[in-house]
């Protein structure tokens, strides 16, 4: 059986206020193309398809063609709700989907009875069984099992999984948008993820109780890797989402399961968007000559000049029509970042808002005062675990 693996669409994302929308659409494109090329007996999407909870009504129709276009294929589509996703927003119409072969796994179960959404498909070595278990939190499940079962992200995946009457005579595949590790070691993270993963890891659920499973098709991380084991596996996103995935090489990654046992052949479909994500760097001369006839890719730029021209930002827009960032690297910077470097740590969040409340207010918080913010601030905390 063959399917392909996505995840991370991030429909709807801009990136420093550019619109993203027509690479986003050249590369679903092209994911169509490979898919009309291919065959693929089922596209995985596993989780973030929107980039916001309440999309965009250009985000939702881009969306539409996409799922509209792979229906015609007469492909399934499994998807799965990501933590950039609203569940209860991707599972409407749920019913009328799955009588096209579009089968959304975007609520986790809310009834003791209940279980995770499974699909079942067969090629000539038997069935396949898709699990879909969308983005949680510990908080998002601990009423379905006993007080003290579920503590954390782990315990919560490991209960979940453990709810299921899975047979594992037969060839079973997951799909996940959880922050897995592996032995403790961590994925290859990027910019454009690093800021919804959990301080200290907190977020964190060992790959290994995947390693049952014949296929594990994972999103919420941007670059492609495996975790662990060859069979565990992020797809990363279609389109470069920072500049610190200036050098990822985004692709489907198409999934060939052979009978129980055998381990899954992977290969891995090339996408493109129309405009590159990078950085540039060196002299503003040498920055300008390499831009080349109206550069249109989204860029960094990294002026290294000792001394800087009063019009800098103007003249490297000439040059790159999409800048998203301009720096300077140079004897001036340098030193002023090591002055910035010995000043105190940051300090701690309750340290933080008596400062801001004796500069706004003329007063230090009371006693009394102190004791509401410190239970606010545990209880903020709580929800994060």
């Amino acid at each position: 059986m063959k399917f392909f693996h996505l995840s991370d669409l991030h429909i709807g994302k801009q990136l420093n206020g550019y619109s993203l929308q027509a690479n986003q659409r050249e590369v679903l494109s092209q994911v169509v193309e490979y898919a009309r090329q291919e065959r693929p007996q089922a596209v995985l999407i596993c989780g973030d398809i929107y980039d916001k909870s309440v999309p965009s009504a250009e985000a939702g129709t881009l969306l539409d063609s996409f799922l509209t276009e792979l229906a015609g294929l007469e492909i399934p589509v499994l998807v799965i709700s990501g933590n950039h996703d609203s569940g209860e927003r991707l599972s409407y119409a749920g019913g009328f989907l799955a009588n096209h072969q579009i089968h959304m796994g975007a609520r986790l179960p809310q009834e003791e009875g209940e279980r995770l959404k499974k699909v079942t498909l067969t090629d000539e070595h038997g069935p396949v069984h898709f699990y879909l278990l969308p983005f949680l939190k510990p908080g998002y499940v601990r009423r379905l099992f006993p007080e003290g079962r579920v503590t954390d992200y782990q315990s919560a995946v490991e209960a979940l999984l453990e709810r299921e009457e899975i047979n594992w005579q037969e060839r079973n595949v997951i799909l996940s948008h959880q922050f897995y590790v592996w032995k403790g070691q961590k994925p290859q993270t990027c910019d454009s993820e690093t800021a919804v993963l959990t301080s200290g890891g907190l977020d964190a659920v060992d790959a290994r109780v995947l390693e049952r499973f014949d296929y594990a098709a994972l999103g919420h991380i941007h670059g492609g890797q495996q975790v662990g084991r060859l069979h565990i596996r992020y797809s990363g996103s279609p389109y470069k989402y920072s500049v610190s995935e200036e050098h990822h090489r985004k692709a489907v990654v198409a999934v060939e399961l052979g009978e129980k046992g055998q381990e899954p052949q992977l290969s891995f479909l090339p996408l493109r968007g129309i405009q590159d994500v990078r950085r540039v760097r060196g002299s503003l001369e040498e920055i300008c000559r390499a831009a080349g006839e109206g550069c249109q890719d989204f860029v960094s730029v990294t002026v290294t000049d000792n001394q800087e021209p009063f019009d800098l930002r103007e003249q490297v827009e000439r040059s790159y029509a999409c800048l998203l960032e301009l720096r300077v690297d140079n004897e001036r910077t340098r030193a002023q970042l090591a002055l910035e470097e010995e000043e105190l740590p940051a300090p701690a969040p309750l340290e933080a808002f008596e400062q801001f409340y004796q500069a706004v207010c003329g007063r230090g918080l009371e006693s009394k005062e102190k004791q509401v913010l410190g239970e606010l601030l545990a209880e903020l905390k709580e929800e994060i675990v």
